[in-house]
């Protein structure tokens, strides 16, 4: 038998498993509790495959461990392999029809607010025996975890194209003012920047599209807002506007849908150039076959963003 027989023979062991573990999260002690395997063991694993291979798998830092050219090669195959045996017990669970499944989901903030858990809930309904798991992160990271197969699809607002990545739906989302009913701005059609300088505003923190593209539409004016809360977590931002009279935030539609279907909050579009400059990204990973399951949410999940909520002020 070739050598390369017997290498590709042994990269189906359990090592390559603690492998990937390790690239999933950036250090052997995380993975170790992630296993509940000792962390001596994961390293002599990696240490076995290193040998076997001849080359050397992760770049060693005081941060964490990353992986070397020679791990991301190393990385496809094992993300590969775990996906073709998923993809094999899904296949035998689709045979019983959806009586059984579970749909993993990455997402920001926005979406999982109360757009995707009413789309859950929607869902479960017809399919009672689909579990969900849902997850999360800011946008790149959401991302990251449809790479690394920790997601099934992602839900998140697009940044740059991405390798590997299918985009299932694109739609635009354009950055809106998020008010109270009755606030003087929803006596217009649409507002500027500068018409919510006269106004409190609270604004998520800058890792998030929306406040990307609001500080670059400002800049672009010259428009200067000082915002009077800063928050990483929606609902505080969107607490502060219900409790503020004259309080104004920032938003897509799609976190706000289900908040003015019920009148319990209104949106006015912002008429400055750049703020519509975003769009919604569904991904899944390129070459991967989804499970029946998460095939059929994928499907109800694209249904109803594209199902646009009833015209805001001036729409």
């Amino acid at each position: 038998m070739k050598r390369s027989q017997i290498v590709a023979r042994q990269l189906q062991d359990t090592a390559l498993r603690y492998f990937l573990e390790v690239v999933r999260c950036g250090s052997i002690s995380e993975a170790s509790q992630r296993l509940n395997v000792a962390g001596s063991a994961i390293s002599r694993h990696i240490a076995h495959l290193e040998d076997l291979l001849g080359a050397t798998l992760f770049d060693r830092h005081a941060r964490g461990m990353v992986p070397s050219a020679a791990g991301e090669l190393l990385a496809v195959h094992a993300q590969k392999s775990a996906h073709d045996a998923e993809r094999v017990v899904h296949e035998m669970q689709a045979l019983q029809g959806m009586e059984r499944g579970r749909v993993r989901l990455a997402s920001s903030e926005g979406f999982a607010l109360e757009f995707l858990p009413r789309l859950i809930s929607d869902f479960r309904r017809r399919h009672p025996g689909i579990q969900f798991h849902l997850g999360v992160f800011p946008p790149a990271e959401s991302t990251r975890r449809v790479l690394l197969g920790d997601a099934d699809i992602g839900i998140t607002m697009s940044r740059s194209a991405e390798k590997d990545i299918r985009i299932e739906l694109l739609q635009p989302s354009p950055v809106l003012a998020v008010v109270q009913r009755g606030h003087p701005l929803t006596r217009f059609q649409q507002v500027s920047l500068s018409q919510l300088q006269n106004y409190p505003v609270a604004l998520p923190e800058l890792d998030t599209t929306v406040r990307q593209l609001f500080d670059i539409a400002c800049s672009r004016q010259k428009v200067q807002i000082d915002p009077v809360l800063t928050s990483n977590y929606i609902a505080s931002l969107f607490g502060f506007v219900k409790h503020e009279p004259e309080g104004v935030s920032i938003s897509g539609e799609i976190t706000m849908r289900y908040q003015i279907e019920r009148e319990e909050m209104a949106c006015v579009r912002l008429r400055d150039r750049g703020l519509d400059l975003r769009n919604i990204e569904v991904q899944t990973l390129m070459g991967r076959t989804l499970s029946r399951a998460a095939q059929s949410f994928l499907a109800h999940l694209k249904e109803q963003l594209q199902n646009v909520a009833a015209p805001l002020p001036g729409g």
